[in-house]
């Protein structure tokens, strides 16, 4: 059973939820368009060897909104002090990994490990988008200058969760009702990705991440974002890079026993020497293998 609590954390209250477990204790980061509870089966899944923590960053799931500057990483290092006294393992998806290298960077003592799902990276240079992508680009700039939250909650939903080259509703039942119902609360409190950003330029800093990274991406992902992922593991001095067969931007909903094997597996140490996981079908890849 989880426990729900709050974090304080300058001037709110971080709505957080703990899986009891063993060591060590390893945080989850949602993305920008979900919240803690789309990491509630992953959770589950490690709790009985893993302490694990998810928490709602503000604007997103049951923390409201910030009126003034904040920090997402400072948010993130009060989790850490609230829930561990040692380093802990950081476990981020999209724009949630953004936060974990930001953290690694800005805290590296409090950061055992990361795995970083499809992640965003502060001061990544711009993408160049496919067609299918561009097209979801077009669209949704239509929709949001037309105000239209519903058709931008669909347009996102099947941008993220079924796959930009995919047909909607590829992905059906409860994890597109909770994608669907998660984003909506994103685009009722109008939470703009951009603010809470820590100014850290991960990008360029990539070399100074010595704990062991897991980089993962969903093949049916925008190929910028594989692309994207590709280069960070390459440019990490300790990272190897995974395709997880079959699922698109928001695997930990697709599979989520799958992502909690990623996540194990990264904390196990496994990821020093890659070999063909058979039992879960993802493929891992040598960092040497990657491209320059």
């Amino acid at each position: 059973m989880a426990e729900r609590f709050v974090i304080p954390s300058d001037g709110t209250g971080l709505v957080a939820e703990r899986w009891q477990g063993g060591t060590p204790v390893a945080v989850l980061l949602h993305e920008g368009v979900s919240d803690r509870r789309g990491w509630r089966e992953v959770a589950a899944v490690l709790a009985p060897t893993t302490t694990v923590v998810a928490y709602d960053r503000r604007g997103f799931g049951e923390t409201p909104p910030s009126p003034g500057k904040f920090s997402h990483t400072d948010d993130a290092l009060a989790v850490l002090d609230h829930v561990t006294d040692g380093p802990a393992w950081l476990v981020g998806a999209s724009a949630g990994g953004m936060i974990a290298l930001d953290t690694a960077l800005s805290a590296p003592e409090r950061v055992a490990g990361l795995v970083l799902l499809g992640s965003a990276v502060s001061g990544a240079p711009a993408p160049d988008l496919d067609e299918h992508s561009q097209r979801f680009d077009v669209l949704l700039d239509r929709a949001y200058e037309t105000g239209d939250a519903a058709e931008i909650n669909r347009l996102e939903t099947w941008l993220w969760l079924d796959g930009p080259a995919q047909p909607e509703d590829r992905v059906t039942g409860q994890a597109r009702t909770l994608a669907l119902d998660m984003n909506a609360i994103v685009i009722a409190n109008r939470t703009a990705e951009a603010t809470g950003g820590s100014g850290a330029d991960a990008w360029n800093r990539l070399a100074e991440v010595r704990v062991p990274v897991t980089v993962a991406c969903g093949e049916l992902d925008a190929p910028f974002v594989i692309d994207r992922n590709r280069q960070l593991a390459h440019r990490l001095p300790n990272a190897t890079f995974q395709i997880l067969p079959g699922m698109a931007h928001q695997p930990y909903l697709e599979h989520p026993d799958q992502v909690a094997h990623v996540i194990a597996q990264a904390i196990a140490g496994a990821q020093t020497e890659p070999v063909p996981d058979t039992a879960s079908g993802q493929k891992l890849i040598p960092v040497d293998d990657l491209p320059q």
